[in-house]
């Protein structure tokens, strides 16, 4: 196991055990409580995570199981995954559940040769890309159930791995929305949590992005409008990328309405 990866498998754990410990205690009512995401109550937001757990597991480990997940998806594309967080989300072992997945998928990812890829909904996953993405989402679903409970939530240094996520899926970003990619890098400075900063690109690029990584982290997970941040953005092509920033697989998402 890489340094790497050992080093985001870490981080993930801690994400998931400050997510599970907001919702260890609540009652059915509590579980029930809407989040920001439409449709998705807690217990969705926590369905999802679960579900996806187990489906990465089986693209680590089970191809047959696997390729049946891929042939029920083929038939229901738009509507597929919500309706697999949405049926589980009723569970009565929902925690316990999301909890053993969450070690079964760590167990996996470590098992996995060196230069191993996984499957996936798009290019096929190395062992720490699919960590750093599971964290990713991980983070994200957090912010919606904080938000939902009314408790606060600290940005911590964790995110690195999530703003790393969100510079590298920049052209992906571009291809989802139908339009072609820039062909020169952007320079992006982000203030850290820690008050480092973190950057990517070129000193020299001639399009620049600045702000703080907790509004990058929001916004390429589609947390937060962009005109809730405190981004920066200089040149046409960054500019455009702030409206359609994602680092998520899949379609584009409705994303959220300014404050």
């Amino acid at each position: 196991m890489t340094d790497v990866l050992t080093q985001v498998l870490v981080d993930l754990e801690a994400e998931g055990d400050r997510l599970e410990q907001l919702v260890a205690g609540l009652d059915d009512d509590g579980w029930r409580t809407p989040t920001p995401a439409p449709g998705w109550d807690v217990a969705t937001q926590v369905a999802h995570l679960a579900w996806t757990d187990v489906v990465a597991l089986k693209a680590a480990t089970d191809k047959e199981a696997w390729d049946a997940v891929v042939l029920d998806a083929i038939a229901d594309p738009a509507g597929f995954v919500d309706a697999q967080a949405l049926a589980l989300a009723h569970e009565p072992d929902l925690l316990a559940r999301w909890r053993r997945a969450r070690a079964d998928l760590r167990d996996a990812l470590v098992a996995m040769p060196q230069g191993e890829k996984m499957p996936w909904f798009g290019p096929p996953m190395s062992p720490t890309s699919m960590a750093t993405a599971r964290l990713m989402e991980t983070w994200a679903h957090s912010l919606d159930v904080h938000e939902a409970l009314g408790a606060d939530v600290e940005d911590t240094d964790r995110i690195r791995h999530v703003a790393h996520l969100g510079v590298r899926t920049r052209n992906f970003a571009f291809s989802v929305h139908g339009l072609e990619p820039p062909a020169d890098e952007f320079r992006i400075d982000l203030a850290s949590p820690s008050g480092e900063v973190w950057s990517w690109g070129p000193e020299d690029a001639g399009q620049t992005l600045t702000g703080s990584a907790g509004d990058f982290c929001r916004l390429v997970t589609q947390r937060v409008h962009r005109a809730d941040t405190d981004l920066v953005a200089s040149g046409a092509d960054v500019d455009r990328w702030l409206d359609i920033a994602q680092a998520f697989a899949g379609q584009p998402g409705e994303g959220r309405a300014p404050r």
